[in-house]
C-alpha cells in the first residue's frame, strides 16, 4: 500500500522522517512516498482528504476532522516558545493592533494564536511564503511578520526586532505548552492500519533522536540559513519527548487552544478530539 506522507520542507519535520527516508525503519507492508509542501498548502490539501498521512497546523484541525484524526507522536509543541512578531523598530504589543502583518498562512496555528493575544479582526493579515516574511518586514512592505520554522532562530540577520514570543504569552497565561502543529491520518485507511502506520512514525521519530548526528546532517538540507549548530538547535525546540508522545499535558494544550479558538469565533467547535496511538 502506498502511503503519501506530506510534511514541510523544514529541518524538523526533515528530522522526524530521516529514519523513514533513509530506510533504517522497517515500512511494513507500506511504501512511504515524502511529499514536501508548505505547511499552508499541506493545511489545505488536508480539507479535500488528498493524502494519506499529512503534517497540519493545529488550527486546521478542526476543519479535516471528518476525514482525519491526530496521531500520538509527531506533535510540534512550543514549551516556552514559539512564533515570534517582528518589526523593524522596537515597539509594544499594542502598537500591533490596526497594523498590516504578514503572516505565514491563514490556517497556521501562528495565526490562531496571534488572533487571540490581539483580538478577532484587530489587524489586517498578508500572507506571505514563511521564509519570505522577515524580507517583507525589513523592506517596509507590511508593518510586522509572524515568523514560524527556521526564521525564530535568524531574523536578527535582517535588522528585525522581536515585539511578542506567542509560545512564551501563551504559557504565562494558560501554564501549557503552544501545540504548533501534528500529523494527521486519513480515517478511511482503518483502525488496524492508522495504529500501524502511527508505530512507524514513532518509531522513525525515536531512531532520529537516538542517530541525532546523522539526522541533523540529513535535516541541513532543509535548513534555509542555518548552520550545524542552529539546525540542531532549532530540531531540539520542535522534535523531542514531546514528538515520540504528545502525553496528557499536550492533549490538553490542544484541547485548550481549539477551545479557546471557538469562544473567541475564529474557529468551529472541534468536538471530540481523538488521539491515535
Amino acid at each position: 500500500m502506498i502511503i503519501r506522507l506530506a510534511h514541510s520542507p523544514d529541518p524538523d519535520d526533515a528530522f522526524m522522517f530521516y529514519g523513514l527516508a533513509c530506510g533504517a525503519v522497517a515500512a511494513g507492508p507500506y511504501q512511504f512516498e515524502h511529499i514536501l509542501e508548505d505547511i499552508q498548502t499541506l493545511n489545505e490539501r488536508a480539507t479535500r482528504g488528498e493524502y494519506e498521512v499529512s503534517a497540519i497546523s493545529i488550527h486546521a484541525y478542526p476543519y479535516v476532522r471528518d476525514k482525519y484524526a491526530l496521531t500520538s507522536c509527531g506533535s510540534s509543541m512550543g514549551d516556552n516558545y514559539g512564533p515570534l512578531v517582528v518589526t523593524r523598530e522596537p515597539t509594544e504589543v499594542e502598537w500591533l493592533k490596526g497594523r498590516t502583518i504578514a503572516v505565514p498562512g491563514l490556517m497556521t496555528t501562528a495565526y490562531l494564536t496571534l488572533q487571540l493575544l490581539l483580538g478577532k479582526g484587530a489587524f489586517t493579515p498578508k500572507v506571505v511564503m514563511f521564509d519570505q516574511i522577515p524580507a517583507e518586514v525589513a523592506a517596509g512592505k507590511v508593518d510586522a511578520g509572524l515568523l514560524i520554522h527556521e526564521g525564530q532562530l535568524t531574523y536578527g540577520a535582517h535588522g528585525l526586532k522581536l515585539v511578542v514570543d506567542l509560545g512564551k504569552w501563551w504559557m504565562e497565561r494558560t501554564g501549557l505548552p503552544l501545540p504548533l502543529g501534528g500529523n494527521a491520518i486519513r480515517r478511511d485507511l482503518g483502525e488496524a492500519a492508522c495504529r500501524e502506520i502511527t508505530g512507524i512514525i514513532r518509531a522513525s521519530i525515536r531512531y532520529g533522536l537516538e542517530h541525532r548526528e546523522q539526522a541533523v546532517q540529513y535535516a541541513l538540507r532543509y535548513g534555509r540559513g542555518l548552520d550545524t549548530a542552529l539546525a540542531d538547535r532549532f530540531v531540539g525546540m520542535y522534535v523531542n519527548e514531546w514528538t515520540l508522545d504528545c502525553g496528557p499535558r499536550g492533549r490538553e494544550a490542544v484541547r485548550r487552544l481549539l477551545c479557546e479558538g471557538t469562544a473567541a469565533g475564529l474557529l468551529p467547535d472541534p468536538g471530540e478530539i481523538d488521539f491515535l496511538g
